[in-house]
């Protein structure tokens, strides 16, 4: 049977299957020899030629994109886990549909401004102080999100717009971070921690050939490191600059039994900051218990099996935990040393 490049694709689903499938002559030429030009289904050769469209492009029942070349019998995963069977089956049994974990209907964005106005409600009836900021942070996200999901399409197909987009990724990360631990210039030492914490990682993994070097993977693993990073930065940061206010007395009667500056402020500030990684720690020890991160229900929907998608979840959560244990090492180190005024 021919795949449009002159190549031969095995019959890797019965005929009896092929409902699923759209047909279309236009993308896809018939079978060759007797039978030729006969694209209806279970006539001439017995299977027709069809296509499931994915991004507005055909994709061929293989795998590939047409004229791809693409693999027989594999599935595309956010981390390379092992085969996959061609016909893995979406979520739900609907092959050819893109299933979503919620219905994006006027509804969705009806009940998404009730809760932000209820949470904002809360916060004010409470006298939490952030009814303002619950709101501003709701239509911030809502704004970034659409932007960045137009972006996102043409900055991954080519790498220097991948590179550029993990950049201000960063950089977005280090700022964020920096407000939250001081309002003074220092700020801009939590771009250290975030680092630390985020490159080690990716090029271990990279150097290892279980990340791609590849757009649809780099950013979204890149900013899952960065975003736990940002946490445990500005968490660590804050904890410990707290700790130094509240408890100076105590500082100085460490420098008087002989402690250097950093040495005193190192162990006041220390067992506080390090409770920054508790969130990581309890993320990873409840998976699968009580939640079920984006990673794992991302891969499930999209068709991948369950051993697949926890396989990545896996390498996604202890990579996190990699990371920020570095970030909160390089802020507490920062903070003892001063870097941070108090």
């Amino acid at each position: 049977m021919g795949d449009g490049s002159g190549g031969h694709v095995p019959r890797v689903w019965p005929p009896t299957d092929i409902r699923h499938l759209v047909p279309d002559p236009a993308h896809f030429p018939g079978p060759r020899g007797k039978g030729a030009g006969d694209r209806t289904p279970n006539r001439g050769r017995g299977v027709t030629r069809g296509y499931l469209m994915v991004a507005g492009r055909p994709v061929r029942p293989d795998g590939g994109r047409a004229g791809s070349g693409g693999r027989i019998g594999r599935m595309r995963t956010l981390l390379p886990v092992g085969t996959l069977p061609a016909w893995s089956g979406a979520v739900g049994g609907r092959i050819g549909r893109v299933r979503t974990l919620l219905p994006v209907t006027p509804q969705l964005g009806v009940v998404m401004a009730l809760l932000a106005l209820a949470a904002a409600a809360v916060a004010l009836l409470g006298r939490l102080g952030h009814s303002a900021a619950i709101l501003t942070a709701s239509v911030r996200a809502a704004v970034q999100l659409a932007v960045v999901s137009f972006a996102i399409v043409w900055a991954i197909t080519y790498l220097p717009a991948v590179a550029g987009f993990l950049i201000v990724m960063y950089l977005v990360a280090s700022v964020t971070a920096g407000r939250r631990i001081t309002k003074s210039a220092a700020a801009w030492w939590a771009a250290l921690p975030v680092a630390a914490g985020t490159a080690p990682v990716l090029l271990l993994m990279i150097a290892a050939g279980v990340l791609p070097v590849e757009g649809i993977v780099l950013v979204p693993i890149t900013g899952i490191l960065l975003g736990g990073c940002l946490t445990a930065t500005s968490l660590a940061g804050r904890r410990a600059l707290d700790e130094l206010r509240q408890r100076r007395g105590e500082v100085e009667a460490a420098l008087s039994l002989g402690f250097s500056a950093r040495d005193a402020a190192m162990e006041i500030c220390r067992p506080a900051a390090a409770q920054a990684l508790v969130p990581a720690l309890d993320q990873t020890r409840t998976v699968g218990l009580v939640t079920l991160p984006g990673a794992f229900v991302g891969m499930m929907l999209a068709g991948a099996g369950p051993v697949q998608a926890g396989a990545v979840q896996l390498a996604v959560l202890i990579a996190l935990l990699a990371a920020e244990a570095v970030a909160v090492v390089v802020t507490i180190e920062l903070a003892a040393r001063g870097r941070f005024p108090l």
